[in-house]
């Protein structure tokens, strides 16, 4: 029986939980045995093996170090040497990378020890964090130093990972050293966008493909009536200026109020206290039903993101039968077509206004929504290409 062990900073819940979740189940159906080791702060439910890397205590010093001192992923010292032991224990055919930032793991111990092995190893980014010395999305302050001459003086050392110094240079170079170094390393990109940059890094010679991420259309699928007055939803697992927070309350002013209700799920209590008139706030739902209800009654679905790789939560409203209109960010616009949706510039509210009235008078099919996601988005059908690959790489190995 062959062995999986996944590694990421969640378990079973949020976005990349969900995503290991889903490929161990479906390796699990194919007679692998499925591995898991994970971070601390998001933990749920699973079907795998599991083993925490860290404390939340420990998690907390690793987060001190990287403010201070801009070493983010190097800390979990002896949390790191004590889960590759278990590694060495468990043996495992594969190993499957996610998210390695996230406070709970000491990256250069982890792969000292993979670049030793003949471990195939895929790792899937989700974010450009592996190839930047310091932010996980650099197109936010466009950013370009990663590809010319590798990155220093950032500026972006106040986003997550958030650092008060600048280490960033240091941080590119020991990345290239160690992950150019492996020799059985094959990427994942979750969308065309982030394969397209990976390609321009340090990692160009590496095995680079694409798998996008998929959703439970039994789940989120057309499941309540469409709102009698026009409604525009917007979801985000945690809003911000980047998510296009500010740019909603400035598509409120633009709007009539008597024509057009806009509704914005997963908000902080703080922030329902900070909404202008005509928009009505849901704090995060852990229901996935409910989401699914508020997707579904909504005419249009905005995403007005400025840094994204490929949003899951576009997925999910088309899934519901609602179309998505979303800025040029990243691999949002690749998730729709020009019968699901539509795609404008980054920041120009004034187009996305205008979209949505035309939408309002010449609605697109909820029937091309839905259909578009069942051929495209089905999570057993994306999350199945892993298993095909991890075959691959054990019968060549």
């Amino acid at each position: 029986m062959p062995k999986l062990l996944q590694i990421d900073s969640c378990l079973g819940i949020l976005s990349t939980g969900k995503i290991t979740e889903s490929i161990a189940k479906l390796a699990m159906a194919q007679r692998w045995e499925c591995h898991i080791m994970h971070g601390a702060r998001c933990v749920g439910n699973t079907v795998q093996h599991h083993y925490q890397v860290s404390s939340l205590a420990g998690e907390y010093i690793h987060y001190a170090e990287s403010l201070l001192l801009d070493r983010h992923g190097l800390g979990s010292r002896l949390a790191t040497k004590r889960i590759i032991g278990k590694i060495q224990e468990i043996m495992p055919d594969i190993v499957q990378l996610h998210c390695v930032h996230g406070y709970y793991i000491n990256y250069k111990y982890l792969f000292e020890y993979l670049n030793q092995t003949n471990i195939p190893v895929v790792w899937t980014f989700h974010d450009c964090w592996v190839f930047t010395g310091h932010c996980a999305h650099f197109v936010t302050a466009n950013c370009n130093r990663w590809k010319e001459e590798g990155c220093h003086d950032c500026p972006l050392k106040g986003d997550y990972p958030k650092a008060l110094t600048d280490n960033s240079k240091n941080n590119y170079r020991l990345k290239r050293q160690l992950f150019s170094s492996n020799k059985n390393l094959h990427i994942i990109a979750v969308s065309d966008w982030l394969a397209s940059y990976t390609k321009e890094s340090f990692l160009k010679e590496k095995d680079i493909r694409v798998i996008n991420n998929g959703i439970d259309t039994n789940i989120f699928r057309p499941c309540a009536e469409k709102s009698k007055k026009f409604s525009i939803i917007g979801v985000a697992s945690a809003w911000n200026k980047d998510k296009g927070l500010y740019d909603f309350f400035e598509l409120r002013k633009t709007l009539s109020l008597s024509d057009f209700d806009i509704t914005l799920v997963g908000l902080t209590k703080e922030q329902l206290n900070e909404l202008p008139e005509g928009i009505t706030g849901v704090t995060r739902t852990s229901s996935v039903q409910e989401l699914a209800s508020l997707y579904s009654k909504a005419h249009i679905f905005v995403n007005p993101t400025y840094a994204d790789s490929f949003p899951t939560v576009n997925m999910e409203t088309l899934a519901c039968g609602t179309p998505v209109i979303t800025y040029r960010t990243g691999g949002s616009p690749e998730i729709v077509d020009s019968k699901t949706g539509a795609v404008v510039k980054q920041g120009d509210v004034f187009s996305i206004a205008n979209t949505i009235i035309y939408m309002k008078d010449h609605p697109l099919s909820a029937n091309d929504c839905r259909e578009r996601a069942e051929r495209l988005y089905n999570k057993d059908e994306r999350f199945m290409d892993y298993i095909k690959l991890y075959e691959e790489l054990i019968a060549n190995k």
